[in-house]
């Protein structure tokens, strides 16, 4: 669940704080007006979200085996609609004032914005769709529960990216306008170095770009702060959000009569409100994004190895040691000097699954036993259970060994024979 909430949330931020700030800047007046703007917003959003769709079923499907081509167009459209919309930003208050006297202009510069939001959609969605493939693993029931907590987490991370960029707008009317438009200024500008930056990398591995020396390491030091910048195209929304809550404090509470008072006490409330929620939810997502990500991406340690007898060339191990169905880890020490590890975990039906803590895709990396699986502590892979002791995959080594009268007994020369896996 968590994982799918830290991929699904950062992938939508970029489209809706984008369309966010285009219906803000770029909004013209009420009523009649509204859908002047509000239509070519629709248009790019669903735009890009139907192709995003598209592509991930064609990739799923496995008849685009590679995205670097559309991606290679996408991230150059994005690069130029992003610095066209960082210059109708700064001129937007006179495109929209003036908007009835000069329409052309107006419509140009809502095209940009709905060309930047089709192809930001476009870009950041593939990636968060990719996940609903993997919401069933193979072998599950479809109605899961663990499924369920998979598409809860997308389910969860979509929503507070809509959210954020809905309490964002409120501060529209609460914030000085010249506060607001420098972060949403801002916000494109972040977007603007973090598409830059995908772009050269994508040309670099496409050997079309060649960087060297402080250009290289600028861009791989874009690369790995990624989900730095992320979080700041939300801080950056402590601007407007700071300057609505001074604001709330600064209005006077009495007016000429009291229809004002009122009004007053109403913007007050409604400013302080719009702030403090803002910083509410900058600070959830920075939270989300930091720890989350972190307990994500924490790599598992093993579990120390257990006890067992071992004497002469005979190892046993009773039982009652290893018939809780968890994994149980011991280590051997051959007899040319290597350590090895080996694995037993009881399965249904009363066998026992038995081998080496190793496997001949992913060497010694080890597994480990989480929320009843046993899994790669290498490449994530989760084990079916009851194909332990079975050559194949990423299926521990198994190796000869005897089960009865209490307990199993391993000969140790079966062991020796195998310590060239545990050497690097």
């Amino acid at each position: 669940m968590l994982e799918q909430y830290v991929q699904a949330l950062p992938g939508m931020l970029a489209p809706a704080l984008l369309t966010m700030a285009a219906s803000v800047l770029l909004g013209v007046g009420e009523g009649r007006d509204m859908p002047v703007s509000r239509h070519w917003r629709l248009t790019g959003l669903l735009t890009g979200l139907a192709a995003a769709v598209v592509f991930t079923a064609l990739r799923t499907m496995v008849i685009i085996t590679r995205r670097s081509g559309v991606n290679l167009v996408v991230l150059i459209a994005c690069v130029i609609c992003d610095a066209l919309l960082i210059m109708v930003a700064l001129h937007s208050k006179r495109l929209v004032s003036g908007w009835h006297q000069h329409p052309r202009r107006l419509h140009a510069a809502l095209a940009i914005a709905a060309l930047a939001i089709a192809c930001t959609t476009f870009f950041a969605l593939q990636d968060v769709l990719m996940q609903l493939t993997s919401f069933v693993e193979t072998g599950d029931s479809p109605f899961s529960s663990a499924m369920l907590l998979r598409a809860l987490g997308f389910a969860l991370g979509i929503a507070t990216a809509v959210v954020a960029a809905a309490i964002f707008r409120t501060l529209r009317t609460t914030a000085v306008r010249s506060a607001f438009l420098l972060a949403a200024v801002l916000m494109l500008v972040i977007l603007l170095l973090r598409h830059l930056a995908q772009l050269l990398s994508l040309l670099m591995s496409l050997m079309i770009v060649v960087l060297h020396g402080a250009a290289f390491r600028v861009l791989i030091l874009a690369a790995n702060h990624d989900m730095t910048m992320v979080i700041m195209q939300c801080l950056v929304f402590a601007i407007p959000a700071v300057a609505a809550i001074a604001a709330g404090f600064r209005l006077p509470l009495s007016g000429p009569n009291e229809a004002v008072e009122r009004t007053h006490k109403a913007l007050r409330r409604r400013a302080k409100a719009a702030g403090i929620w803002s910083l509410v939810a900058m600070i959830g997502i920075t939270v989300a994004l930091t720890a989350g990500v972190a307990e994500v991406n924490k790599v598992p340690t093993l579990s120390p190895p257990e006890s067992y007898s071992l004497k002469g060339d005979i190892a046993t191990i009773r039982f009652d040691q290893v018939s809780d169905g968890h994994l149980h880890r011991f280590q051997y020490k051959a007899k040319d000097g290597t350590v090895m590890r080996f694995i037993i975990i009881k399965k249904n039906g009363g066998a026992y699954g038995v081998g080496l803590d190793a496997c001949e895709t992913c060497g010694d990396a080890g597994y480990y036993e989480k929320d009843g699986k046993i899994i790669c502590k290498r490449c994530d892979v989760a084990m079916n259970i009851a194909t332990i002791g079975f050559k194949g995959g990423c299926n521990p080594i198994p190796f000869p060994y005897q089960a009865g009268h209490g307990a199993i007994t391993i000969h140790t020369a079966d062991l020796d024979a195998l310590s060239s896996h545990f050497q690097h």
